[in-house]
């Protein structure tokens, strides 16, 4: 399944985890689906992960996290771009994060979270509804 326009999308490993298998196989699955996507590369801060979002211009943003933070981090990624104005931007997320945290990071606003084994179709059609809900809100 192909991205619906060409999207600029963002991909950041938050916090210490310096393992980026994941990150870097979701990268090259949404380019392979025809989105642009900047990758910031490892241990990166949610200050670093928004205001390269920002100045990229990304639709959305992907955190990767296999830490544990994903609670904390996540949130402090919201909260920057609510303090920024650029609450328009998707964030979803994905990484080793237990079942039983998916719900509360859906309700502090993140989009989606794909954990390990999701199939790559199945990403890409969720960003694109994701995405697709943003441009009718």
């Amino acid at each position: 399944m192909r991205a619906t326009t060409t999207r600029r999308l963002l991909i950041g490993k938050l916090g210490l985890d310096g393992h980026d298998r994941g990150a870097k196989y979701v990268a090259q699955v949404l380019r392979d689906a025809g989105f642009e996507v900047i990758y910031t590369g490892i241990r990166r801060s949610p200050e670093q992960v928004v205001e390269a979002a920002i100045q990229e211009d990304v639709a959305g943003i992907g955190l990767s996290l296999l830490s544990g933070a994903h609670n904390t981090l996540f949130q402090r990624t919201l909260s920057l771009l609510h303090e920024r104005h650029a609450d328009d931007v998707v964030v979803f997320g994905g990484g080793t994060i237990p079942p039983k945290d998916v719900d509360g990071l859906k309700a502090m606003g993140v989009a989606d979270v794909f954990t390990p084994g999701t199939p790559a179709r199945a990403i890409v059609e969720r960003i694109n509804q994701a995405l697709g809900a943003q441009e009718t809100e």
